[in-house]
């Protein structure tokens, strides 16, 4: 018989397209991720998964089997969320939606937050590299809470955290070190520290280019936003990235783009008499740090 934890990864699989970011975002080996998933399809008695040299992709039988996974997290999410309506907010466990970069720069400082007021009260966190999958993981009932951008047309409790700033990072020996703003044409002959295709800002640095003038050369692609600085400093080319993971310690230049590039981000739930995710969105809006400290006198409009 197939056990919450099995559709929830097969259900991590597919909205990463890979293994290996799955096992990434749920914070567990990727032999194990891949032991459970098989389980699942030995339970099922036929591959839900087709293995390829680059990723994978739902079989006929995924394809049918998926939609009924989604809707067995979801009501288990549903069950634990009656349960805890009943039984106030001092226990209990909640699950948490994050975009990836979110989850690096945003989440610890409302988790700390957290943890001080309902030490009983777990956080199961889950990462997601496109919005899309986000927004559904919060909109199925999958996960109780979110924080990021904001789902269109969100009908439920919202308390927005701020505008979130992106910044180019450069290495150390850079000529632009120093400064604190770069018109993005200014860097079109550079070589970037890029995202890869099926990361969600890949987009958002390809169209920021592109209102510049310029396609950007990417010396590398990378999956991690994280990675981003430490290849950065390396001096590997230049990056774009969230102020809020840009490390106070960071040894190169971090400098304002011109015009600025930002989002709002949001705590957000769905709709529901539930104590529990009431106190986690009103934590959340107190405890964000979306513009960090040491960055505030660059970013001042943040």
């Amino acid at each position: 018989m197939a056990t919450l934890r099995q559709l929830e990864y097969l259900i991590a699989v597919v909205e990463h397209g890979s293994f290996t970011e799955a096992a990434a975002a749920l914070h567990v080996s990727q032999p194990a991720l891949s032991h459970q998933v098989k389980a699942l399809e030995r339970a099922t008695g036929t591959p839900l998964l087709e293995r390829l040299p680059r990723g994978v992709v739902l079989t006929p039988a995924g394809r049918a089997y998926l939609g009924h996974a989604r809707a067995a997290v979801a009501a288990a999410a549903l069950a634990r969320r009656s349960a805890r309506a009943v039984a106030g907010a001092e226990d209990g466990e909640l699950y948490l939606a994050s975009v990836l970069s979110v989850a690096l720069g945003v989440v610890p400082s409302v988790l700390r937050a957290w943890y001080q007021r309902y030490p009983g009260v777990d956080v199961v966190l889950q990462e997601f590299g496109q919005l899309a999958p986000f927004h559904e993981a919060i909109a199925s009932g999958a996960a109780d809470v979110a924080i990021g951008p904001l789902a269109p047309g969100w009908q439920g409790p919202v308390h927005e955290l701020g505008r979130e700033h992106f910044v180019v990072i450069t290495g150390a020996d850079d000529s632009l070190v120093g400064r604190e703003t770069v018109g993005l044409a200014e860097l079109a002959d550079r070589r970037w520290v890029h995202y890869a295709s099926s990361h969600g800002f890949a987009p958002l640095v390809e169209d920021a280019c592109a209102a510049a003038g310029f396609t950007p050369h990417a010396a590398i692609r990378t999956t991690q936003t994280g990675a981003v600085p430490r290849l950065v400093s390396t001096g590997l080319g230049v990056g774009l990235v969230p102020a809020n993971i840009v490390d106070p310690e960071f040894p190169g230049g971090v400098l304002r783009p011109d015009p600025p590039i930002r989002r709002m981000l949001a705590a957000y739930s769905r709709p529901g008499p539930d104590p529990l995710m009431t106190e986690f969105l009103q934590v959340a809006r107190e405890s964000a740090e979306v513009t960090p400290e040491h960055l505030k006198p660059l970013l001042p409009d943040s």
